[in-house]
């Protein structure tokens, strides 16, 4: 039997609906992979304990982490950059890859689990990041939950060179995966064009093209889509809020079936 390299992101199990979907979740044969790409839950032990269950099922499972494993409460031990090392420590612990580990293989095929972040530059033409902000109709709960601990666009910037650093010393085909779409072109579907400010960097344009990317796997929109970019698939793989509706010819089969291998 063949086995399959799966990917979800968008979990948000802490609503019930989507914490059973999850829970039905299982691979079909004992070597199937499961990538998911951000967005499990808020607080770490919903996130730790999510991901311990698909590791029992699945014969390897890649995470990447979502604004949302981000948000900080201020009664939060540890915040911002720290927050981000205390969930790598915890889901390493219980077999997960992380963005920090070696990239795995699966049938000849680099598995790259990227972290990069956003700096606005999602953005209209002409304006700063300051004035399209300041001019936003909406504003994501990450200005209240992650912006007051940590410079965003700095991070940003760091893990980008930490990255590309890792990408160019990686040869052969690969699967790039990460929450935010690392081009532009997947925001245009947004009924609130705003929210493309929170969505990815411009500095990600060419890494599918640049570091021989058959597809590129993302989250966090809610639109489960395909977006074809310099001739790359750029799939988003999301399950999303279950009061969320999409149109049909924006559903994708989910878990979204990456690749196969015998």
């Amino acid at each position: 039997m063949s086995r399959t390299l799966w990917a979800v992101s968008d979990l948000h199990v802490t609503f019930a609906q989507n914490q059973n979907t999850v829970d039905a979740l299982m691979p079909q044969d004992p070597g199937d992979w499961l990538i998911v790409a951000g967005d499990v839950a808020e607080k770490i032990p919903d996130v730790v304990r999510t991901l311990s269950a698909l590791v029992k099922r699945f014969d390897t499972v890649i995470w990447v982490p979502g604004n949302h494993e981000l948000f900080n409460r201020k009664t939060d031990r540890v915040n911002g950059k720290a927050r981000y090392r205390a969930l790598v420590g915890q889901l390493r612990a219980i077999g997960v890859i992380t963005p920090e580990d070696p990239y795995p293989i699966f049938g000849g095929v680099t598995i790259c689990p990227l972290f990069t972040l956003y700096d606005y530059s999602f953005r209209p033409l002409g304006l700063t990041a300051k004035q399209a902000l300041a001019q936003a109709k909406i504003k994501l709960d990450d200005e209240l939950a992650i912006a007051p601990y940590v410079d965003i666009p700095a991070w940003c910037a760091e893990r980008v060179t930490y990255t590309e650093d890792r990408l160019k010393a990686t040869k052969g085909p690969k699967v790039l995966v990460n929450h935010w779409p690392l081009v532009i072109e997947p925001t245009h579907r947004l009924f609130q064009k705003d929210i493309a400010l929170w969505c990815g960097t411009t500095a990600t344009r060419d890494w599918a093209v640049r570091f021989n990317a058959l597809m590129a796997i993302h989250g966090h929109l809610h639109i489960p889509a395909e977006t074809r970019v310099d001739g790359v698939s750029h799939v988003e793989v999301s399950l999303g809020y279950p009061f969320e509706k999409h149109p049909p010819h924006m559903k994708r089969p989910w878990p979204f079936p990456v690749m196969q291998i015998n």
